[in-house]
């Protein structure tokens, strides 16, 4: 079995892959500083609690945008399971043509994002947004070339950055708007948060399609903790919670 490991500055995803059907999925919050011994006491705890056995693990692949834990996540996944992992990074063989100006600055969770919607849509043009910590849009050609995209403050940053940077606005919940116009100062803020991003994406999406793709509109895949708010706003053509671990799962196949 393939353990995949998307390690996000919020919290850590896991999946354990059977074939291609993902038996298993978890997560925790990261942690600075996470020892090698905490990881992988609790990855063992995690399959043994779910009835799979460490030795099942055959393969690992682990996307990470923090790398100041990696050195830490290399030592678990050789101590707990006897593996060497592979960490999605510059060099690797990930199938696409990268149309950056320097390959090494895109982060690993926007390549596995881009693998994975590649591996469940292939041969179409499109445009992969997550909404994690920050919000990433990335655009991907149906001949597999990555021409990147924009990075956007996530919900919860914009929600922090209004109560740290005023004097009297509050910390709110992020939910799913029921009024365009807030009647109190709490559902001003949830307004603004939440159509103020359903309105950036839409013109981001309309933008990339009217200058990269001469008008034909991509197909648009979601992924991240916050997209399942906006499933009903008709900007995805599907929302997928799995598919950076599907992105990691495919590095991994891509460079047996």
């Amino acid at each position: 079995m393939i353990l995949a490991i998307d390690v996000g500055n919020t919290t850590i995803q896991g999946g354990l892959f059977d074939g291609e059907t993902l038996a298993l999925q978890f997560r925790r919050m990261t942690t600075p500083g996470i020892s090698s011994d905490e990881f992988g006491i609790f990855l063992r705890a995690v399959l043994r609690e779910n009835g799979f056995d460490s030795a099942c693990v055959t393969e690992i692949a682990c996307c990470s945008v923090v790398p100041s834990i990696n050195h830490s996540l290399a030592n678990t996944f050789t101590k707990y399971f006897g593996r060497d992992a592979l960490f999605i990074q510059a060099g690797i063989r990930t199938g696409l043509k990268l149309k950056y100006a320097n390959p090494r600055e895109i982060g690993a969770d926007r390549i596995a994002a881009a693998l994975g919607a590649v591996a469940r849509y292939p041969e179409q043009n499109l445009i992969i947004i997550d909404m994690g910590t920050a919000t990433t849009i990335d655009v991907v050609t149906k001949d597999r070339e990555y021409l990147g995209g924009a990075i956007l403050p996530g919900l919860k940053i914009s929600v922090g950055a209004l109560a740290s940077g005023t004097a009297k606005l509050p910390q709110v919940e992020i939910v799913r708007a029921e009024k365009i116009c807030g009647a109190s100062t709490i559902e001003a803020i949830q307004s603004g948060i939440y159509y103020g991003t359903v309105g950036s994406i839409r013109e981001f999406c309309a933008q990339i399609s009217a200058r990269m793709f001469g008008g034909t509109q991509p197909f648009v895949v979601a992924t991240g903790g916050f997209a399942r708010l906006f499933s009903d706003c008709g900007i995805f053509g599907a929302g997928i919670p799995e598919l950076v671990l599907l992105g990691v799962k495919t590095a991994l196949e891509n460079n047996r």
